[in-house]
């Protein structure tokens, strides 16, 4: 099959997931996946927008001539004010493609060499085809990146479309499908066709470069779908038992798809409790450094030369020297920004001491390796404005020195080094917002760093007396979190009950009533006035006390004064509990006393209709016991598709503290609220933040619907910790490589 990069048709209303004939489970999956592939795309397409705009501005800048610049500028400010149609844009056309994975493909033509009738030729222009060659050229270096996941996505989908496997050209989310719909969108933006070839390569640069961590992320969604879950490439070329059992234990290390996610609820810096043994620390590390080696084969088989001739090596001592005077550079002095040149540095170094290149051993190597992809991982998921890249960066050198001694740093999930950078990491993180940073962490962090860049030379106790102390700031800040969660969860449960009462104080009032006709202000006047006595009632006595049958014995005698021919037939005390009842719910005397009057008279002589409409007028200023006006008007909510009401049962389920994550404004930002409480009753849910301080309150129905529509997600486990996650990502990069290369060999 072929592809070309004609635009996608955007006369024709294309179907959307809900409306798509497809069946139940196959709609919730692609609906999911769906949802992952929004989220991610989304992001990166806007922060694409923002490199193409600078880009733009630098162009200009640099232009030689006033045409260029002003074409530059133009084009600047046509991209400013289109720029907020091409993510919504491509968002609805890659859900146009994924409902039509169950179209049946399209007849072959009757010959291959059929000729084409002159009425069928047409000029094309240089631009289009241009356009075609980039696109392409973009999605054929895709496919080769991620050939592997891209294929255990086609067989996936295969069974999706009940077809067969999909290849890279037909997949709704791959490579080539992306740029015909990119070529799509762009039009939205309404720049030249030379304008739109530089935003392809933008997009090339800026969002195609994590595309094969995003099919590998869609491959695990499936599984969890119970797609395929077991699916997996095996090699056919046979190896020795040691190396097979090496590649399964590898294999099982790299999987991203835990057997069973849990919610996390433990508060920032806190343990889930769910760490499991790792094997020996120099056994795994010898797996992993099989997974490097695999990498090395690969680009071994591109060199022409017979071998590598013998280098010189740095030895273990004369590295770590050369770190120690690295480490030791003042702050303020310009240091590596990576770890990259870092080694560099060091090389350098050796080479001016030395007069010949020198170069690290392969475990040296490999560490430094392994360290730098884990700091890419991290870096990901930043804020690019996160203050603590710094320490992140100065906590590098160290970190080398250590993992070079300590291989339990790269696999031991509770190594004090790894609590430390993780706390670090996590203050920056994308879904920690800038306003809620806090700067007493941050000192603390500020501290914990300096105490390890000042003190470690070699003795692992430094990182655990860092860390140590910086657990001890983390678990206070955690009991004050749940002291203030504790006040918020109170609250609500209060406003809980008092809701509760209301509603029994109006059904107990509706039942007395019955079938009587009592005037329409006397019904106004039980309703509200007489309504917040007896919640209050209830409230401070409970329904079983006396004060609960003398209040609904008033209220019969109410009702029974102001029936149709029985008015004024009550005791002469009635009136005075009425008011004195009314004074303990905060009504001023003569208000309760004109209300007393109107509740046992009824429409009497003696009080006009002017009377009746200022005290109408006084009861509606007042604020009412336990009212919401919010909640009064409030539209009342459509109802539930099926797969938000699949989502507003699973809620109910969750433990109090989930964590949750939310997309909020247009630009991808993220933020984690915790769920304190929700009410079964109410459906009400309150949200704290990481210092336990309320953020806001809504229902489950609203958050079902934002989960549904993939804007709130639930953090597990098992994705709770920044570094863990990081490292997940490496292992499944490297496990994709050793993939790859087993299905080299097995073509060979």
């Amino acid at each position: 099959m072929s592809a070309t990069f004609e635009p996608l048709g955007s006369s024709i209303p294309r179907p959307t997931l809900a409306s798509a004939a497809l069946p139940p489970r196959v709609r919730r999956v692609l609906e999911h996946l769906y949802a992952l592939v929004s989220d991610e795309m989304s992001r990166q397409l806007e922060a694409m927008l923002g490199e193409f705009e600078q880009q733009l501005f630098k162009h200009a800048d640099l232009a030689r001539n006033p045409a260029q610049q002003a074409g530059h500028l133009e084009t600047l400010r046509t991209t400013r004010l289109n720029r907020a149609d091409l993510v919504p844009r491509f968002l609805a056309l890659v859900e146009g493609e994924l409902t039509t994975i169950r179209e049946p493909l399209g007849a072959p033509a009757e010959s291959d060499a059929a000729v084409p009738a002159f009425r069928d030729l047409k000029l094309v222009e240089h631009g289009e085809v241009d356009e075609a060659l980039v696109l392409r050229s973009i999605a054929s270096r895709q496919e080769s990146r991620a050939g592997l996941p891209l294929l255990l996505l086609g067989q996936r989908f295969g069974v999706l479309a009940g077809q067969p496997a999909f290849d890279a050209e037909r997949l709704p989310v791959g490579p080539y499908a992306l740029g015909r719909i990119l070529s799509e969108a762009a039009h939205a933006l309404q720049i030249s066709a030379e304008a739109r070839m530089h935003l392809y390569k933008v997009f090339d640069h800026q969002v195609m470069t994590g595309y094969a961590q995003l099919v590998e992320t869609m491959n695990a969604l499936l599984a969890r779908e119970n797609v395929l879950p077991s699916l997996s490439f095996v090699p056919i070329r046979p190896r020795s038992p040691q190396r097979q059992e090496g590649q399964r234990r590898i294999v099982e290390a790299a999987d991203p798809t835990p057997p069973k996610q849990r919610p996390m609820t433990a508060w920032p810096g806190q343990l889930d409790g769910n760490a499991t043994a790792t094997p020996a620390d120099e056994e795994t590390f010898a797996l992993l450094q099989h997974l490097l080696s695999a990498r090395r084969e690969l680009t071994s088989r591109l060199r022409t030369s017979d071998g590598p001739a013998a280098r010189p090596t740095l030895t273990r001592d004369e590295l770590v020297k050369a770190l120690s005077t690295l480490q030791g550079v003042p702050q303020h002095q310009s240091k590596p920004r990576n770890l990259t040149d870092v080694r560099q540095t060091l090389l350098a170094q050796a080479r001016q001491q030395r007069g010949e290149a020198a170069f690290l051993s392969r475990d040296d190597a490999d560490t430094f390796e392994l360290l730098d992809l884990f700091y890419t991982e991290i870096g990901r998921e930043l804020r690019t404005d996160a203050a603590v890249s710094s320490l992140l960066n100065r906590l590098q050198v160290p970190l080398v020195r250590l993992a070079l001694q300590d291989r339990g740093f790269f696999v031991r999930n509770e190594h004090p080094a790894r609590q430390l950078l993780n706390a670090v990491a996590e203050a920056g993180a994308h879904w920690v917002p800038k306003d809620e940073s806090d700067p007493h962490l941050n000192d603390q962090l500020r501290r914990a760093v300096d105490h390890v860049v000042d003190n470690y030379d070699g003795d692992t106790g430094v990182f655990e007396n860092a860390n140590r102390q910086l657990q001890e700031h983390l678990r206070s800040m955690a009991r004050k979190a749940e002291v203030a969660e504790r006040r918020h969860v109170e609250a609500a449960r209060g406003k809980e009950k008092l809701v509760l009462a209301k509603r029994q104080a109006g059904a107990a009032i509706d039942e007395v009533v019955g079938e009587h006709k009592l005037p329409r202000f006397v019904q106004t006047l039980l309703s509200q006035a007489w309504t917040d006595v007896l919640t209050l009632t209830l409230l401070r006595s409970g329904e079983d006390s006396e004060d609960w049958q003398r209040q609904l014995e008033a209220t019969r005698e109410i009702v029974a004064a102001n029936a149709a021919g029985q008015r004024g037939q009550v005791s002469g005390a009635l009136g005075e509990d009425i008011e004195a009842a009314l004074t303990q719910v905060g009504y001023h005397v003569e208000d309760a006393g004109a209300i007393s009057r109107q509740l046992v008279t009824g429409t009497a002589a003696n009080d006009d209709a002017a009377s009746r409409t200022e005290l109408a007028l006084k009861l509606k200023a007042r604020t009412r016991l336990g009212s919401d006006d919010a909640d009064a008007l409030a539209p009342k909510t459509p109802e539930r598709s099926p797969k938000e009401q699949e989502c507003w049962r699973h809620l109910r389920t969750l433990p109090f503290g989930t964590w949750f994550e939310f997309d909020i404004g247009d630009a991808g930002e993220v933020v984690r609220r915790r769920l304190s409480w929700f009410s079964p009753v109410t459906d009400n849910a309150l949200f704290v933040n990481h210092r336990g301080q309320r953020v806001s309150e809504q229902s489950l129905d609203s958050l079902a619907r934002q989960v549904a529509a993939g804007r709130a997600r639930v953090v597990t486990e098992e994705k709770s910790r920044l570094v863990d996650r990081a490292w997940s990502a490496v292992m499944g990069a490297l496990g994709q490589l050793v993939g790859h290369n087993n299905h080299s060999e097995a073509h060979a």
